[in-house]
């Protein structure tokens, strides 16, 4: 089992930036790849970016590619999403998720965290 609990949402004017990050415990990171998703109000969670479990290969949503980057420690069993150049349309719960396969749709998802909120305002 791996437990994940996100950090650092919150508000933020557009334009700005935030850190969110993923801390795991229960297994080692580097055992899967990791990923965020997002859901805003009244949508499906959509996929935002994965990492592999070396960190030496991304992938990003079209919507949020040059702005958004995504890494990961394995050291320190966590994971981090660098959101820049935020837009009001970012607003949404942001999901951290882990995966013995690498993964742009939920079903291949493994494990999930609670989520934190962010908010873009305009």
């Amino acid at each position: 089992q791996v437990q994940l609990v996100e950090s650092g949402g919150g508000l933020v004017q557009a334009g700005g930036s935030l850190r969110l990050s993923c801390a795991a415990s229960g297994r080692t990171l580097s055992a899967y790849y990791m990923g965020w998703f997002r859901q805003a109000p009244g949508q499906e969670r959509e996929f935002v970016a994965v990492i592999s479990k070396s960190g030496s290969g991304t992938y990003y949503a079209e919507s949020v590619k040059g702005r958004f980057t995504i890494s990961r420690d394995n050291a320190k069993n966590t994971e981090y999403l660098q959101m820049n150049s935020l837009k009001p349309e970012d607003t949404a719960v942001y999901y951290c998720a882990a995966g013995s396969r690498s993964f742009t749709v939920r079903d291949r998802v493994d494990y999930w965290g609670k989520g934190t909120l962010v908010t873009v305002s305009s």
